[in-house]
C-alpha cells in the first residue's frame, strides 16, 4: 500500500497561561485520525479540530499533536491505518465517516474514541446506548437523518413546483438509514424515487449519465464522505446534466449545484476538538453525550438557476443565508 503520513502541528503553548498548561499530564497528548479521503482535505479539515482544541486548553505543538492519516478513497486503506494508530498508543481516536468509525468501534480498544459521522445512526448501528450517555469508548458529532432528508426534500420541492421524480445517489458504504428515510419523505409527497449507488469518485461520470438518462425532476444526493470531499464534482456534473439538485454540504451549491442545506463543516469539526479536549481532561466517552448539529446555513446558487431556467421563490430567497449571484 502505498500512502503518505503528515503531522499537522499548529499554534502555540506560550499563549496560554501557566496554570492552564500545568493542569495538563506531562509530555504531549497525541490524538490519531483517519480521514476518508485525499491528505490535502484532510489537514484543511483539521485547522478547525486544532482550534476546538485549543479553546480546550490544549495548544499545538507543545500540548497536543495530531497523528493525521488519510486513505485517500481506499477503503482497503483503512485497516492497516487504524492498526498502525492504534498500536502507536494514541490517546485518542478520531474516525471520520462510517467505514472508518465502524472499523474503530469493531476494534474493541481501549483507546477513547470521538467520532464525526453525519450519515449513520448510531444506537441503531449499537455504538451509543443513547446520546445523553453513550455507555461506551465511542461518543461524537452525528446527524438526525429522516427528519432532515423530509426537509431537504421538502426544500427541492419548493424551488422545482413540477418536482413529480427525482434520482437520489447513494454510497452504500453508508447507513441504509438515509436512503430509508428518503424514500419515506418522497411517497409522502407522491414524488417517484430512485436510488442509484456511488462508491468512489472514479463512478461519478456513469453515474450521471445513468441519473440524467432517468429524466428525472430533480436530483438528490445523499450524505456520504465521497459527497463531502468531491463537492465540486458533484455539481459540475449536475449542472452540465442541467438536474437541479440538493446537498447537504455547503460547497456544494457554492461550486455550481442548485441548493444546499446543512450544518457547516467547519463548525463541526471545531465541535470534535472540544469533545476531544473535554476527554483529554479526564472525561469517559460512556458519559460524554453525543452531539447532532443545531445550526444550518442555506445557499441558493441564482446563476445556476438561470442556467436551468429556474424561478426561485421568493421564499426560499427570503430564508437563504448566502445567494449566489
Amino acid at each position: 500500500m502505498k500512502r503518505r503520513a503528515f503531522i499537522t502541528l499548529l499554534g502555540g503553548a506560550a499563549a496560554w497561561p501557566v496554570a492552564a498548561r500545568a493542569q495538563q499530564t506531562v509530555g504531549v497528548r497525541r490524538i490519531g485520525v483517519l480521514y476518508p479521503g485525499p491528505e490535502d482535505v484532510a489537514k484543511t479539515r483539521s485547522v478547525p479540530l486544532i482550534e476546538g482544541l485549543r479553546s480546550q486548553g490544549f495548544a499545538a505543538p507543545d500540548q497536543v499533536r495530531l497523528e493525521l492519516r488519510a486513505t485517500g478513497g481506499d477503503l482497503a486503506a483503512t485497516a492497516p491505518l487504524l492498526n498502525e494508530l492504534i498500536a502507536s498508543n494514541v490517546d485518542i481516536l478520531i474516525p471520520v465517516g462510517p467505514p472508518i468509525t465502524r472499523a474503530a468501534h469493531s476494534a474493541r480498544t481501549a483507546i477513547p474514541i470521538v467520532t464525526f459521522d453525519l450519515d449513520t445512526d448510531p444506537i441503531e448501528s449499537g455504538w451509543l446506548q443513547t446520546y445523553a450517555h453513550p455507555g461506551g469508548t465511542l461518543t461524537g458529532i452525528f446527524l438526525d437523518f429522516p427528519d432532515f432528508n423530509a426537509k431537504l426534500l421538502q426544500l427541492l420541492k419548493e424551488a422545482v413546483p413540477a418536482l413529480a421524480g427525482i434520482v437520489a445517489l447513494w454510497d452504500p458504504t453508508t447507513a441504509a438509514v438515509q436512503p430509508k428515510a428518503l424514500a419515506a419523505a418522497a411517497q409522502l409527497l407522491a414524488i417517484k424515487c430512485e436510488i442509484l449507488e456511488v462508491k468512489a469518485p472514479s463512478e461519478l461520470d456513469g453515474v450521471f449519465e445513468a441519473a440524467s438518462a432517468r429524466r428525472p425532476d430533480g436530483l438528490f444526493v445523499l450524505s456520504s464522505p465521497i459527497a463531502s470531499i468531491y463537492a465540486k464534482q458533484f455539481a459540475e456534473l449536475a449542472l452540465k446534466h442541467r438536474l437541479p439538485a440538493i446537498s447537504l454540504f455547503t460547497s456544494f451549491a457554492k461550486a455550481g449545484g442548485l441548493i444546499s442545506y446543512g450544518p457547516t463543516l467547519e463548525d463541526l469539526y471545531r465541535e470534535i476538538g472540544v469533545i476531544a479536549g473535554k476527554v483529554l481532561k479526564g472525561a469517559k466517552p460512556a458519559d460524554l453525550p453525543a452531539e447532532r448539529p443545531t445550526r444550518f446555513e442555506l445557499v441558493v446558487n441564482l446563476q445556476t438557476a438561470t442556467t436551468l431556467n429556474l424561478s426561485i421563490p421568493t421564499s426560499i430567497l427570503l430564508r437563504a443565508d448566502e445567494v449566489i449571484e
